[in-house]
């Protein structure tokens, strides 16, 4: 269980490594909601993150919203620092469905009781983002 909530945090943290961007660009506004993820996760703010998962979110296509929630409370209560530390990110809007998002990292999950982290794990994360409103909206999780 402990790997899964580190994998949680650390995929959706690594989601959030890309610019803020204007709500009249897709795309900036794609990397925006990646970008307020991360913030959120790193400042363990767990209803501003649940508020930014999809109704439908589903992560590794077996855990809905309420696992991320137990996930991230889990996580925030082992940790008193988290940082997602992104070695490389893409994200990017789908060609055919307009409304869809990805995001692609590489990314290391860190968490500490103080400043030097006392556990640390490295992860391929797939984001799948649809956009709800206005609003994009995280629906698919995945990492290796």
């Amino acid at each position: 269980m402990h790997t899964r909530v580190f994998a949680l945090a650390f995929v959706m943290i690594c989601s959030l490594l890309t610019g803020c961007g204007d709500k009249d660009d897709p795309q900036a506004a794609l990397e925006a909601a990646v970008e307020q993820l991360q913030s959120n996760l790193e400042g363990k703010k767990n209803s501003a993150v649940l508020e930014q998962l999809h109704p439908q979110f589903s992560a590794q296509n077996e855990f809905d919203r309420e696992w991320a929630q137990r996930t991230m409370l889990l996580l925030f209560m082992r940790h008193k620092n988290i940082k997602v530390l992104a070695l490389s990110k893409n994200s990017y809007l789908d060609t055919t469905y307009r409304e869809k998002g990805h995001t692609e990292a590489q990314v290391t999950l860190a968490g500490a009781e103080s400043l030097i982290p006392d556990s640390a794990r490295h992860y391929s994360v797939k984001l799948e983002w649809w956009l709800d409103g206005d609003q994009w909206r995280l629906a698919r999780l995945n990492w290796q």
